[in-house]
């Protein structure tokens, strides 16, 4: 375990946790060379890393998932239990198929190994967007509801969904969307290379896309059927399927199992 003292008041804070040293610094490396980020201390295993986040205050970890003994993701749900304003947790590592339990573990951001460096720029932006966002004591576009009128006609957009991404309000087309997760009073949209936040709840996006190809698999998830790859029998009777974009298999729910055949003609 390692930590620095070269923070500046002004700086992101991060911690780096991985058990492989040249990707810890590599990834160090990289922080180092953005404005306004800079490394407050290293672990390379759990136990360093447990005692790192205790006594270094931070504003973000970056912390990779495959680690011997007790996992990154295992470790993130520790730190949300024990901490009640933890910061915020960015996933990396070089597999893509952990994404969707990293953002129900209120991951900000997932990056795949190895890291670009517009990709740690966007990750820091999104960690400066949500300390501003504590700050001012608001949720994310909170003063701004997706119940805005899409049109001049002031019916929604039923070929479009409105969403946040960098604090900007975008509509992208719901034919892009790969998937849905609900988060709270939130969602999460996933396309094929993004993520965005919508202040609908699962409920209304349903609704509003009830002719499209949206289609709800489990009471967390909806999903674009469009986007469908794959889908696999599991034990029980019950099934996961795939979508575009990730290799995570997303569950359906028993009681959704015949009308997601039907609706797939399998």
């Amino acid at each position: 375990m390692s930590a620095m003292a070269t923070t500046s008041n002004s700086d992101i804070r991060a911690l780096v946790i991985d058990d492989e040293l040249p990707a810890r610094s590599e990834l160090a490396f990289l922080l180092d060379d953005i404005d306004g980020a800079s490394v407050a201390g290293e672990a390379g295993n759990v136990r360093d890393a447990v005692e790192l986040i205790k006594k270094t205050p931070s504003d973000v970890i970056f912390l990779d998932i495959n680690m011997p003994g007790i996992t990154g993701l295992q470790l993130a749900e520790g730190i949300r239990s024990s901490h009640p304003n933890p910061p915020a947790l960015v996933f990396v590592t070089a597999h893509s198929h952990f994404a969707v339990k990293a953002f129900e573990l209120d991951a900000i951001d997932y990056l795949v190994k190895p890291v670009e460096i517009d990709r740690l720029r966007s990750a820091i932006d999104k960690v400066r967007m949500r300390m501003a966002q504590q700050k001012g004591g608001a949720e994310p576009d909170a003063d701004v509801d997706d119940s805005v009128q899409d049109t001049a006609a002031g019916k929604p957009d039923v070929h479009k969904i409105m969403v946040s991404k960098g604090g900007k309000k975008l509509f992208i087309p719901i034919d892009d969307v790969c998937y849905i997760m609900a988060k709270d009073d939130y969602s999460y949209i996933f396309t094929i290379d993004d993520r965005f936040l919508s202040t609908k709840t699962l409920v209304k996006i349903e609704a509003q896309f009830a002719d499209s190809s949206i289609f709800r698999i489990h009471r967390r998830y909806l999903v674009n059927l469009s986007q469908v790859t794959s889908v696999n029998s599991v034990k029980g009777g019950a099934l996961t399927l795939t979508v575009e974009g990730t290799e995570e298999e997303l569950p359906v729910s028993r009681r959704r199992v015949p009308s997601l055949k039907q609706a797939l003609e399998l």
